[in-house]
């Protein structure tokens, strides 16, 4: 898993720098998670890292075990920093090496490249992870049992996935197939149906009913 945590490490660095390149403009544009700017993706990236288990467990008591509003009420909550601090610390913390239950040091490296793009595309951006991450990506969310925060559609069974950058298949070899760049597929399978018109195929009307 060296590599994986290196690669998370070189991805938050990244995300630290398109952080900071934001205009206030853009550092208040809506991402592709509802109600989240840049300002609430840089506090929820910098979760795991200054936010300990017993603090967590308060606030999902709080809300019932409701993952999703616990996770909001933390991100909201860490976002109150000044931008600068906000950025300082991500950096700060880029090197940590999470291995958090279920998903694993898995889990960190996919949000990362996930997050970037969520900040970037409403924004027109081009920053992205390579290729060969992508794949990394792809080839853990398509594996059996990926965690359900992680995973934006009920299921992929019947869909044939192909990265027409990298030629590689995954899903149902027998699968209607759906076709585009590798970092459409990640994000449209993990529910931005934003990344949906960069895709093509049979399988899309079908994908688009599971998200």
């Amino acid at each position: 898993m060296n590599q994986i945590h290196e690669l998370t490490t070189a991805n938050r660095l990244l995300l630290a720098d398109l952080l900071e390149s934001l205009d206030e403009q853009q550092w208040h544009t809506p991402t592709l998670c509802a109600g989240w700017s840049a300002q609430e993706m840089a506090a929820h990236l910098l979760q795991p890292s200054i936010t300990s288990f017993a603090q967590v467990f308060l606030v999902a008591i709080r809300y019932r075990g409701n993952t999703d509003r616990t996770v909001d009420h933390i991100t909201r909550r860490i976002a109150r920093r000044p931008r600068s601090d906000l950025i300082r610390l991500l950096r700060a913390h880029a090197h940590d090496r999470l291995d958090p239950p279920r998903v694993g040091p898995m889990g960190p490296y996919v949000d990362t490249c996930i997050h970037l793009r969520d900040i970037a595309r409403p924004l027109g951006l081009e920053t992205t992870v390579e290729g060969h991450q992508w794949r990394l990506v792809l080839d853990y969310l398509t594996a059996p049992g990926p965690a359900p925060a992680l995973f934006g559609v009920h299921s992929l069974q019947g869909l044939a996935l192909h990265a027409t950058d990298l030629d590689h298949t995954w899903g149902d070899p027998h699968g209607q197939r759906i076709e585009g760049p590798a970092e459409a597929l990640a994000m449209a399978i993990t529910g931005r149906t934003h990344a949906l018109p960069d895709l093509t195929g049979p399988g899309l009307a079908q994908l688009r009913l599971k998200t």
